[in-house]
Formats: structure tokens, sequence, C-alpha cells
């Protein structure tokens, strides 16, 4: 699947291979949670690779470039909100020069899958998921590929908003810690191999 582009449209910045979206919720009350754990993993990755996040001109989201075995990868966490996330997609896209939209990872949490669990796949359902929902619209369509990662749910339904934004406490917030490691350990395999390798080592033989 490839992204339309006018004829005005001009493309600045770096090539890239790879375009790699950590979705969070700006701002300090956020930090910490559960929402947040695809841009925490992303940070992660780029304190890893010594990548310093920058906001550039009329972009809206932090991005980082760094040199692969896979090529030029660009990893980036918007700094809109949750639900506006794919308002940051489109100038990225333009900005790396990437048109085929099986090569955009989106990292993301994941309540229906237990947390710890990882999964990387291309396309399905959003579940809900609002940030998924922003970006499917604003490129047009719902085959990029995703790094789900698990933070299963609460108890009851009606906790499912605390849950997600408020950061956790004790040893939840230990197990969290963790979890973000090993969703940053599935996104450099993405670094350092090709997708279906990649997915074998992530998913396992759950996958």
């Amino acid at each position: 699947m490839a992204l339309r582009r006018s004829r005005n449209e001009s493309r600045r910045g770096t090539a890239s291979t790879l375009l790699i979206v950590g979705l969070a919720n700006p701002g300090l009350e956020y930090e910490g949670s559960r929402h947040n754990v695809g841009g925490d993993a992303v940070r992660l990755v780029c304190a890893r690779r010594g990548a310093n996040l920058k906001l550039e001109s009329r972009q809206r989201a932090l991005s980082a470039t760094i040199t692969t075995s896979q090529g030029i990868v660009t990893l980036a966490v918007p700094t809109t909100f949750m639900n506006e996330s794919g308002a940051a997609i489109p100038p990225l896209l333009r900005r790396t020069s990437l048109e085929n939209l099986t090569r955009l990872y989106v990292a993301h949490d994941e309540l229906d899958l237990d947390p710890g669990r990882l999964q990387l796949r291309v396309g399905g359902g959003l579940a809900g998921h609002n940030g998924l929902r922003s970006i499917a619209s604003a490129v047009g369509t719902n085959d990029f590929a995703r790094l789900r990662i698990g933070i299963g749910r609460p108890a009851r339904k009606e906790q499912v908003t605390d849950y997600v934004l408020k950061p956790p406490k004790g040893k939840s917030k230990e197990s969290l810690s963790s979890d973000v490691e090993n969703a940053a350990d599935a996104l450099e395999a993405l670094l350092d191999f090709d997708f279906e390798e990649a997915r074998r080592h992530i998913n396992g033989p759950r996958g």
C-alpha cells in the first residue's frame, strides 16, 4: 500500500527505509502511564542508540534518524495527544520519502494482550484504539505494521480510562518498566533483522 501524494507536496529530510512511531500522550501527568508505552519504548531505543529526538520545523512529532543494518531508520514520537496521532504521520512520511506503508511501524499499548506480551503484525482491526484510528484515517488504510505491547485490562470496564492514563505504582510500575524494556528490545530487532525474522523473534511460538 502506497501513500498518494499531491504534485504540490515536497519531500524534505533524509530518505528512510523504515519509520517507527511510538504513540504517547504529551505532558507530565501522563509520563509512565500504560498508554505511553509505545512512545517510551521508542525513546528508550533512541537512548540506547545515542540518537536525540528533536522537533523539526513544521513537524508534529519528535524524531531522530539512525543508521542500521536495514538502512536509514527514522524513529518518532508524536507531540499531539493520542487521539490526534494521525496528524503527525503524513509530514513524517513526506520527510522520510516513505511511500510503502508496510514500512511504517507503530508501537502502541494493547488492552487485548496480557501484560508483557508482544505481537508484531501488519494490518488488522483497530480494537478501539484512538491513536490507531487517527493514523488509519490520516493515511487511508489499516495496512501498516504494529508492535502491540500488551498491558492487559482492569477488572471492570469503567476502570479502563484511569488504568491506561494514570501511572501505576509499586510492583505494577516495576512490571511496566520491564515491559517497556522488552518492547524496546523488539523494536531493536526491527532495526537489525528483516520483518519476517523480527516477527518470529518477537512473536515466538505464540505468534
